[in-house]
């Protein structure tokens, strides 16, 4: 009744619906695209999990050991060639053991940069699940409100049919919304842990080396 007597109101409150009811496609269409990414990420994350390389402590420990024991460059980079960790964890350390003409203070910014870029690589890989955790809850929320405007409003003129259409569709894209946010939570969570992992062994291992590089007046 108040907004009645406001001039304009019916005006506003009309666009507001027209933008809400608009929006109902685009939101539809997005959470059909989250949730076949969402079928898509399980499976990279089971690829993921076959090729992972699972390396035991005892293994980096080893690495370390037989790093501050060698005698030469080339004994260094055969060590790390010969070792089970990654390809890409492999160029870093030999890239940074290349560096062996760099003062000490570059060779630590250089061990820097590459753990840096690892990370950069990581957030990139985590932030698309991160996205799909937030906004996939979201899509469902609004996939489930805007249906219901039209649904009660018919429900008031007696059209049992109407709402019953708008329901199926509030409850449809909230059970999406949701799945595609948990299949979003969940992966990111197991892919944390394993990229934790994996930028903890390269930063120990970069620091070995920096003492290698050290001990042999390499810096």
């Amino acid at each position: 009744m108040v907004s009645s007597i406001i001039p304009g109101s019916e005006f506003l409150n009309g666009s507001l619906n027209l933008i809400s009811q608009n929006l109902l496609i685009p939101v539809i269409i997005l959470l059909l695209i989250f949730i076949l990414y969402a079928v898509m990420v399980i499976g990279e994350l089971i690829y993921e999990y076959i090729n992972r390389k699972k390396i035991p402590v005892s293994h980096i420990e080893k690495l370390i050991h037989d790093i501050s024991l060698a005698d030469n460059e080339k004994y260094v980079k055969d060590i790390i060639s010969a070792s089970f960790i990654s390809n890409m964890q492999k160029n870093d350390l030999t890239q940074l053991v290349s560096a062996n003409d760099l003062s000490k203070e570059s060779s630590e910014a250089l061990a820097r940069k590459l753990i840096e870029n690892e990370e950069n690589s990581i957030d990139k890989v985590l932030e698309k699940t991160d996205i799909m955790t937030r906004i996939g809850p979201t899509l469902g929320l609004m996939g489930t409100l805007i249906p219901m405007g039209p649904g009660l409003a018919a429900l008031g003129n007696g059209d049992v049919n109407t709402l019953a259409q708008s329901i199926i569709i509030a409850f449809d894209t909230t059970v999406v919304g949701v799945a595609s946010g948990a299949v979003g939570y969940f992966v990111s969570k197991i892919r944390k842990r394993w990229y934790d992992e994996y930028l903890s062994n390269l930063d120990v291992l970069s620091d070995a080396v920096l003492d290698f590089l050290k001990s042999n007046k390499k810096i």
